[in-house]
Protein backbone atom coordinates (compact mmCIF):
# COMPACT_ATOMS: atom_id res chain seq x y z
CA UNK A 1 0.00 0.00 0.00
CA UNK A 2 0.99 3.58 -0.64
CA UNK A 3 -0.82 6.74 0.46
CA UNK A 4 -2.95 9.23 -1.43
CA UNK A 5 -3.59 12.90 -0.84
CA UNK A 6 -7.23 13.90 -0.36
CA UNK A 7 -8.61 17.38 -0.86
CA UNK A 8 -12.24 18.33 -0.33
CA UNK A 9 -12.87 21.88 -1.55
CA UNK A 10 -16.05 23.78 -0.73
CA UNK A 11 -18.37 20.79 -0.94
CA UNK A 12 -22.09 21.43 -0.52
CA UNK A 13 -24.63 18.62 -0.63
CA UNK A 14 -28.38 19.08 -0.37
CA UNK A 15 -31.46 16.89 -0.04
CA UNK A 16 -34.42 18.94 -1.21
CA UNK A 17 -34.27 22.22 0.64
CA UNK A 18 -32.04 20.83 3.38
CA UNK A 19 -28.26 21.17 3.43
CA UNK A 20 -26.55 17.91 4.42
CA UNK A 21 -23.14 19.59 4.26
CA UNK A 22 -22.42 23.20 3.43
CA UNK A 23 -19.17 24.57 1.98
CA UNK A 24 -17.00 21.91 3.66
CA UNK A 25 -13.29 21.77 2.96
CA UNK A 26 -10.73 19.38 4.39
CA UNK A 27 -7.37 17.89 3.53
CA UNK A 28 -5.66 14.63 4.32
CA UNK A 29 -1.98 14.46 3.56
CA UNK A 30 -0.47 11.14 2.45
CA UNK A 31 -0.32 8.75 5.39
CA UNK A 32 -2.45 10.86 7.76
CA UNK A 33 -5.32 9.49 9.80
CA UNK A 34 -8.07 12.12 9.77
CA UNK A 35 -11.14 11.89 12.00
CA UNK A 36 -14.60 13.35 11.47
CA UNK A 37 -16.45 13.92 14.73
CA UNK A 38 -19.73 15.58 15.61
CA UNK A 39 -23.23 14.74 16.82
CA UNK A 40 -25.76 12.67 14.93
CA UNK A 41 -27.00 14.47 11.83
CA UNK A 42 -23.98 16.73 11.58
CA UNK A 43 -23.09 15.55 8.07
CA UNK A 44 -20.26 13.08 8.68
CA UNK A 45 -21.71 10.18 6.71
CA UNK A 46 -22.91 12.44 3.91
CA UNK A 47 -19.46 13.95 3.53
CA UNK A 48 -17.84 10.52 3.41
CA UNK A 49 -20.30 9.46 0.69
CA UNK A 50 -19.09 12.30 -1.51
CA UNK A 51 -15.53 10.95 -1.14
CA UNK A 52 -16.30 7.36 -2.07
CA UNK A 53 -18.63 8.46 -4.87
CA UNK A 54 -22.12 7.62 -3.67
CA UNK A 55 -23.45 11.18 -3.38
CA UNK A 56 -22.26 13.69 -5.96
CA UNK A 57 -21.69 17.16 -4.46
CA UNK A 58 -23.97 19.96 -5.65
CA UNK A 59 -20.99 22.30 -5.56
CA UNK A 60 -17.33 21.91 -4.75
CA UNK A 61 -14.87 19.21 -5.66
CA UNK A 62 -13.27 16.08 -4.21
CA UNK A 63 -9.71 15.48 -5.40
CA UNK A 64 -7.57 12.40 -4.87
CA UNK A 65 -3.91 12.90 -5.72
CA UNK A 66 -4.88 16.08 -7.52
CA UNK A 67 -7.46 14.45 -9.81
CA UNK A 68 -11.21 14.92 -9.67
CA UNK A 69 -12.51 11.81 -7.88
CA UNK A 70 -15.81 11.98 -9.74
CA UNK A 71 -14.04 11.95 -13.12
CA UNK A 72 -11.81 8.96 -12.41
CA UNK A 73 -12.47 5.72 -14.29
CA UNK A 74 -14.38 3.27 -12.09
CA UNK A 75 -11.60 0.69 -12.06
CA UNK A 76 -8.96 3.24 -11.12
CA UNK A 77 -11.17 4.58 -8.34
CA UNK A 78 -11.75 1.06 -7.01
CA UNK A 79 -8.00 0.48 -6.87
CA UNK A 80 -7.46 3.78 -5.07
CA UNK A 81 -10.32 4.13 -2.59
CA UNK A 82 -11.89 1.50 -0.34
CA UNK A 83 -14.88 2.20 1.89
CA UNK A 84 -16.36 0.54 4.95
CA UNK A 85 -19.84 1.89 5.50
CA UNK A 86 -22.38 1.67 8.32
CA UNK A 87 -24.97 -1.08 8.36
CA UNK A 88 -23.69 -2.99 5.34
CA UNK A 89 -25.93 -5.72 3.96
CA UNK A 90 -25.51 -8.98 5.86
CA UNK A 91 -27.17 -11.27 3.32
CA UNK A 92 -24.07 -12.34 1.39
CA UNK A 93 -24.55 -16.06 0.68
CA UNK A 94 -20.80 -16.51 0.86
CA UNK A 95 -18.15 -17.77 3.20
CA UNK A 96 -16.09 -15.16 5.01
CA UNK A 97 -13.00 -15.86 2.89
CA UNK A 98 -15.06 -15.29 -0.26
CA UNK A 99 -16.32 -11.95 1.06
CA UNK A 100 -12.78 -10.79 1.80
CA UNK A 101 -11.64 -12.03 -1.62
CA UNK A 102 -14.07 -9.53 -3.19
CA UNK A 103 -11.56 -6.87 -2.19
CA UNK A 104 -9.15 -8.23 -4.78
CA UNK A 105 -11.60 -7.76 -7.68
CA UNK A 106 -10.33 -4.31 -8.83
CA UNK A 107 -6.84 -5.78 -9.30
CA UNK A 108 -7.88 -8.75 -11.47
CA UNK A 109 -9.17 -9.46 -14.92
CA UNK A 110 -12.76 -10.53 -15.37
CA UNK A 111 -13.36 -14.10 -14.09
CA UNK A 112 -9.70 -14.50 -13.11
CA UNK A 113 -9.11 -16.84 -10.18
CA UNK A 114 -7.18 -16.06 -7.02
CA UNK A 115 -3.42 -16.14 -7.28
CA UNK A 116 -1.10 -17.21 -4.45
CA UNK A 117 -0.50 -13.50 -3.83
CA UNK A 118 -4.25 -12.92 -3.53
CA UNK A 119 -4.52 -15.77 -1.05
CA UNK A 120 -1.69 -14.34 1.05
CA UNK A 121 -3.31 -10.89 1.08
CA UNK A 122 -6.68 -12.35 2.08
CA UNK A 123 -5.11 -14.34 4.91
CA UNK A 124 -3.14 -11.32 6.08
CA UNK A 125 -6.25 -9.12 6.10
CA UNK A 126 -8.21 -11.68 8.13
CA UNK A 127 -5.39 -12.01 10.65
CA UNK A 128 -5.12 -8.22 10.96
CA UNK A 129 -8.69 -7.97 12.27
CA UNK A 130 -8.56 -11.17 14.35
CA UNK A 131 -10.91 -13.00 12.00
CA UNK A 132 -8.76 -15.81 10.58
CA UNK A 133 -10.78 -18.36 12.56
CA UNK A 134 -13.93 -17.17 10.77
CA UNK A 135 -12.62 -17.83 7.25
CA UNK A 136 -14.91 -20.77 6.47
CA UNK A 137 -17.97 -19.52 8.35
CA UNK A 138 -21.04 -18.26 6.42
CA UNK A 139 -20.94 -14.46 6.46
CA UNK A 140 -24.68 -14.16 7.09
CA UNK A 141 -24.35 -16.23 10.29
CA UNK A 142 -21.89 -13.87 11.94
CA UNK A 143 -22.59 -11.42 14.74
CA UNK A 144 -22.64 -7.70 13.96
CA UNK A 145 -19.13 -7.24 15.32
CA UNK A 146 -17.75 -10.19 13.39
CA UNK A 147 -19.30 -8.92 10.16
CA UNK A 148 -17.76 -5.51 10.75
CA UNK A 149 -14.30 -6.99 11.14
CA UNK A 150 -14.73 -9.05 7.96
CA UNK A 151 -15.79 -5.98 5.97
CA UNK A 152 -12.73 -4.11 7.23
CA UNK A 153 -10.62 -7.10 6.16
CA UNK A 154 -12.19 -6.88 2.69
CA UNK A 155 -11.15 -3.22 2.50
CA UNK A 156 -7.61 -4.08 3.62
CA UNK A 157 -7.38 -6.81 0.96
CA UNK A 158 -8.28 -4.19 -1.63
CA UNK A 159 -4.96 -2.44 -0.86
CA UNK A 160 -6.31 1.09 -1.33
CA UNK A 161 -4.23 4.21 -1.09
CA UNK A 162 -7.17 5.99 0.59
CA UNK A 163 -9.34 4.15 3.10
CA UNK A 164 -12.67 5.70 4.11
CA UNK A 165 -14.59 4.30 7.08
CA UNK A 166 -17.91 5.33 8.59
CA UNK A 167 -18.02 4.37 12.28
CA UNK A 168 -15.68 1.35 11.88
CA UNK A 169 -15.95 0.54 15.60
CA UNK A 170 -19.72 -0.01 15.41
CA UNK A 171 -20.72 -3.32 17.04
CA UNK A 172 -17.16 -4.02 18.18
CA UNK A 173 -16.27 -4.85 21.77
CA UNK A 174 -13.59 -2.77 23.45
CA UNK A 175 -10.71 -5.12 22.62
CA UNK A 176 -11.57 -5.19 18.94
CA UNK A 177 -12.20 -1.44 18.82
CA UNK A 178 -8.64 -0.87 19.99
CA UNK A 179 -7.25 -3.63 17.78
CA UNK A 180 -8.95 -2.42 14.59
CA UNK A 181 -8.06 1.23 15.13
CA UNK A 182 -4.49 0.20 15.88
CA UNK A 183 -4.34 -1.66 12.56
CA UNK A 184 -5.73 1.34 10.69
CA UNK A 185 -3.29 3.69 12.42
CA UNK A 186 -0.31 1.58 11.34
CA UNK A 187 -1.31 1.28 7.70
CA UNK A 188 0.99 3.02 5.20
CA UNK A 189 -2.07 4.62 3.61
CA UNK A 190 -4.29 7.64 4.13
CA UNK A 191 -7.29 7.06 6.39
CA UNK A 192 -10.44 9.16 6.71
CA UNK A 193 -12.93 7.95 9.28
CA UNK A 194 -15.96 9.09 11.22
CA UNK A 195 -16.02 8.29 14.93
CA UNK A 196 -18.42 8.97 17.78
CA UNK A 197 -15.99 8.15 20.57
CA UNK A 198 -13.96 11.32 21.09
CA UNK A 199 -11.32 9.62 23.22
CA UNK A 200 -10.61 7.04 20.52
CA UNK A 201 -10.54 9.84 17.94
CA UNK A 202 -8.15 11.87 20.07
CA UNK A 203 -5.74 8.97 20.47
CA UNK A 204 -5.73 7.49 16.97
CA UNK A 205 -6.19 10.52 14.69
CA UNK A 206 -3.54 13.02 13.59
CA UNK A 207 -6.16 15.73 13.05
CA UNK A 208 -9.88 16.12 13.60
CA UNK A 209 -12.62 17.97 11.75
CA UNK A 210 -15.61 18.80 13.94
CA UNK A 211 -18.90 18.94 12.01
CA UNK A 212 -22.04 20.60 13.32
CA UNK A 213 -25.20 21.25 11.32
CA UNK A 214 -23.37 20.31 8.14
CA UNK A 215 -20.48 22.74 8.57
CA UNK A 216 -16.92 22.47 9.85
CA UNK A 217 -16.88 24.12 13.27
CA UNK A 218 -13.23 23.45 14.08
CA UNK A 219 -10.26 21.51 12.75
CA UNK A 220 -6.77 20.71 13.90
CA UNK A 221 -4.83 18.42 16.25
CA UNK A 222 -7.06 16.85 18.92
CA UNK A 223 -5.26 18.61 21.78
CA UNK A 224 -6.01 21.99 20.25
CA UNK A 225 -9.67 21.64 19.37
CA UNK A 226 -11.20 19.34 22.00
CA UNK A 227 -12.03 21.98 24.58
CA UNK A 228 -14.91 22.18 27.07
CA UNK A 229 -16.21 25.27 25.27
CA UNK A 230 -16.32 23.60 21.85
CA UNK A 231 -17.92 20.44 23.26
CA UNK A 232 -20.60 22.51 24.96
CA UNK A 233 -21.32 24.39 21.73
CA UNK A 234 -21.37 21.34 19.47
CA UNK A 235 -22.76 18.61 21.69
CA UNK A 236 -24.73 20.73 24.16
CA UNK A 237 -23.21 19.07 27.21
CA UNK A 238 -20.70 19.95 29.90
CA UNK A 239 -17.34 18.21 29.68
CA UNK A 240 -13.91 18.19 31.23
CA UNK A 241 -10.83 17.70 29.07
CA UNK A 242 -7.58 16.51 30.63
CA UNK A 243 -4.36 15.05 29.30
CA UNK A 244 -4.12 11.32 29.82
CA UNK A 245 -1.05 10.70 32.01
CA UNK A 246 0.11 7.66 30.02
CA UNK A 247 -0.87 8.38 26.41
CA UNK A 248 -0.52 12.17 26.42
CA UNK A 249 -3.74 12.39 24.38
CA UNK A 250 -6.72 14.52 25.39
CA UNK A 251 -9.17 12.66 27.60
CA UNK A 252 -12.78 13.82 27.50
CA UNK A 253 -15.17 13.21 30.38
CA UNK A 254 -18.77 14.18 29.80
CA UNK A 255 -20.59 15.39 32.90
CA UNK A 256 -24.17 14.29 33.56
CA UNK A 257 -26.81 16.91 34.15
CA UNK A 258 -27.48 17.79 37.76
CA UNK A 259 -30.49 15.82 39.04
CA UNK A 260 -33.56 17.91 39.54
CA UNK A 261 -34.86 18.34 43.07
Amino acid sequence: MTASELSVDGVTLTAGARHLVRDVSLTARPGETIGLVGPNGSGKSSLLRTVYRVLRPDTGQVRVDGGDAWSMPVRHMARTVAAVVQDSAADFDLAVREVVAMGRTPHKRLLAGDTPEDADLIDSALRAVDAAHLADRPFDRLSGGERQRVLIARALAQQPTLLVLDEPTNHLDIRHQLSVLGVLRRLPTTVLLALHDLNLAAYYCDRLYVLHDGEVTASGPPAEILTPRLLAEVYGVAAEVDTHPRTGAPQVTFLPEEPRG
